[in-house]
């Protein structure tokens, strides 16, 4: 079962989905009543449907399978109120634990298998709420972005940057970008930050991505290998592009996010039987 939701985050309204886990999912351990929640990121003026429906279709694929999911749109995207890009990242990171409160309260979940799903810019968005909020336990990142600023102007092209800075507004794809928005990408630097997230990491990435280089994956995780905590797991899709369109390369993505994610689950539950 899912449902379309509102969650208020001060003046603005965030549009959101929620996914119920599938009833008939038997589980086992000492958490064997809760379910574990999962959010997902959408990337750079993306929305939660995805594209080619990817978030949708992850969404139904993990409900199935007994997790609890939220998918929503950044303000100023999709159905969301506001202005996408008067936003900086700090404003995405505080709604995306907005909905992590929202997700938090809406079942009884499991508190050790809170995941956070982020693509693109929603990677670096989900590494960085991950980082500063230790109620995330796990964080799965699909050709997430390694250097917002650049990767990004990448993407618009340095005129509108310059556009931005000069007359304090630019256009690109009928959304508004202020000199707000990409200071704020400056400001962060997600393989810097990775160091301070303690959880177990899934990074995927594809061959073809021709937006964020395939280099970020094995960089991201040489960074969270070095952590004195927590592992991470990498998975490289041969001619698989940015968004995973192809039939064949969603179908690998999304096998392998859902094995991971039980795997982690099923650790746990080996950890808790270990501890009684």
């Amino acid at each position: 079962m899912e449902r379309q939701i509102s969650i208020q985050h001060g003046k603005e309204t965030i549009a959101a989905s929620i996914h119920y886990p599938a009833g008939n999912v038997r589980k086992e351990g000492r958490c064997k009543n809760r379910v574990p929640l999962v959010l997902i990121c959408h990337g750079f003026v993306g929305s939660r449907i995805g594209v080619d429906r990817l978030f949708v279709k992850t969404a139904r694929e993990l409900a199935s399978s007994g997790y609890l999911v939220v998918r929503f749109d950044y303000i100023g995207c999709g159905e969301s109120s506001g202005d996408y890009g008067r936003e900086g990242i700090e404003s995405m990171i505080s709604q995306t634990k907005a909905v992590l409160d929202y997700g938090m309260s809406a079942c009884d979940i499991d508190p050790t298998q809170v995941t956070l799903i982020g693509h693109s810019l929603g990677g670096a968005v989900a590494l960085l709420t991950a980082a500063s909020d230790r109620r995330v336990k796990n964080l799965v990142l699909w050709s997430a972005v390694g250097y917002p600023f650049n990767d990004i102007v990448k993407i618009t092209e340095r005129k509108v940057y310059d556009d931005a800075v000069q007359y304090g507004h630019a256009d690109y794809l009928g959304y508004e970008f202020t000199p707000v928005f990409f200071e704020s990408l400056a400001l962060f630097q997600p393989f810097q930050e990775a160091a301070k997230f303690a959880g177990n990491v899934l990074v995927v990435h594809g061959t073809s991505d021709d937006v964020i280089p395939v280099d970020y994956a094995f960089l991201f995780q040489k960074v969270f290998w070095i952590r004195p905590e927590g592992r991470c797991d990498k998975e490289i899709i041969f001619q698989a592009g940015h968004t995973f369109s192809d039939g064949d390369h969603r179908a690998h993505l999304l096998k392998v996010t859902k094995e991971w994610l039980d795997g982690q689950e099923a650790a746990q539950t080996e950890w808790q039987h270990w501890m009684i």
